[in-house]
């Protein structure tokens, strides 16, 4: 029992460090963050001047505009975070320290979701200016962003993994990534489209829920599988 509960707590200190180190290295550069935020700006101003739609038709596309939005910068995000990884040598320090490798998968991807949230927190406002939509701040929106997010981190940190040992890392990333994220983005839609519509919340629930059960299943398949994955 004291064995398990140490193994435990090694694992979350591991968790915890690569976190901290991903952060305090990110704060330093900017890089990862600048680009991810200058591509979501880029896209938010793409769409208001292409989009010129009376205020119902855009109240009817919020919900599309903001999830491409946060897919394409977040496909940059975790492209980035692994590739320098790689590059840098530190993938093979972190392998070869001695803790689970599910521990490098949670630092991996607790760090690349705190990036999106970031860029989230900073796109969110300029779509309000920009389009004059209010209602994205509301408590059951912002919630909808974050289990979507979860979701479409979770399994991205697990294949960014798998495709930054390739070549054509940058191009396979997104081929791999979007299929399979295909079901927890068209969920964060639905919900998030039916949130800001007032829809009943019997229309909302079948996409919560699958956003929910989304979130689980692949963070239990990455927790599985991510020591295949980086070993080879």
């Amino acid at each position: 029992m004291k064995q398990t509960a140490s193994l435990l707590l090694q694992s979350h200190l591991a968790s915890f460090a690569i976190v901290q180190k991903d952060l305090s290295a990110e704060f330093r550069s900017r890089e990862l963050l600048s680009a991810m935020l200058v591509f979501s700006m880029l896209v938010i101003l793409i769409f208001n001047f292409a989009l010129e739609l009376d205020i119902k038709v855009r109240q009817s596309v919020t919900a599309g505009v903001l999830w491409t939005t946060f897919a394409f910068a977040g496909t940059l995000g975790l492209n980035r975070s692994m590739a320098v990884e790689k590059d840098r040598g530190c993938m093979d320090g972190l392998l070869l320290a001695p803790v689970d490798r599910a521990a490098i998968f949670f630092g991996k991807a607790i760090s690349n979701l705190a990036f999106m949230l970031i860029v989230e927190a900073i796109v969110l406002p300029l779509y309000a200016l920009l389009y004059n939509e209010v209602r994205i701040f509301q408590l059951s929106f912002l919630g909808v962003i974050l289990l979507g997010s979860i979701g479409y981190i979770a399994v991205g940190t697990l294949l960014s993994a798998m495709s930054v040992q390739t070549r054509t890392r940058d191009v396979l990333l997104p081929i791999l990534l979007f299929p399979v994220a295909v079901p927890v983005l068209l969920a964060s839609v639905k919900a998030s489209g039916g949130l800001l519509v007032g829809a009943d919340f019997a229309e909302i629930l079948a996409p919560l829920n699958l956003l929910i059960v989304y979130d689980v299943i692949f963070i239990a398949v990455a927790f599985m599988v991510f020591d295949f994955v980086v070993e080879e």
